[in-house]
C-alpha cells in the first residue's frame, strides 16, 4: 500500500463525520511508520472536519502508529488507550484532547 492509497482510504472513513456540535479546536496530527510512511492531519475546527496530506505544526496532538493501527482504531476494532497501553499508538502533545480521538473516530461508524 502507497501513502497516497492509505491517505484516499483514511479520508474515506472519516469524510462525513458529524462533529458539527464540536465546538473545541482539535487538530491532530497522524505519522504513519512502516508500509504507507507519511503524515497527515485531521482538524476540527468550527464544527467542521479537515483531513489534509500535511504536517500540522501547531497541533494539539500527535499520534505515531502503523497502518495497520490506524485502520483498527478508524474501524472501531482496536481502542485507542488499549493501543496506547499495548505500545500500538504513541501520543505526544495534549492528552485531554487525544482522548477525544475515540470519540471523533466513533462518529463516523454511527453515521
Amino acid at each position: 500500500m502507497t501513502y497516497a492509497d492509505m491517505f484516499s482510504e483514511v479520508k474515506g472513513m472519516l469524510a462525513g463525520a458529524d462533529v458539527s456540535d464540536i465546538h473545541e479546536h482539535l487538530a491532530y496530527q497522524f505519522n504513519i511508520i512502516g508500509e504507507a510512511e507519511g503524515i497527515f492531519y485531521a482538524e476540527v475546527k468550527e464544527g467542521k472536519l479537515y483531513i489534509e496530506p500535511y504536517e500540522y505544526f501547531d497541533r494539539d496532538v500527535m499520534f505515531t502508529c502503523t497502518v495497520d493501527t490506524l485502520f483498527k482504531l478508524a474501524k472501531g476494532k482496536t481502542d485507542p488507550v488499549l493501543a496506547f497501553t499495548t505500545g500500538k499508538l504513541k501520543v505526544e502533545g495534549n492528552i485531554d484532547k487525544a482522548l477525544k480521538l475515540g470519540d471523533l473516530l466513533s462518529r463516523k461508524r454511527k453515521g
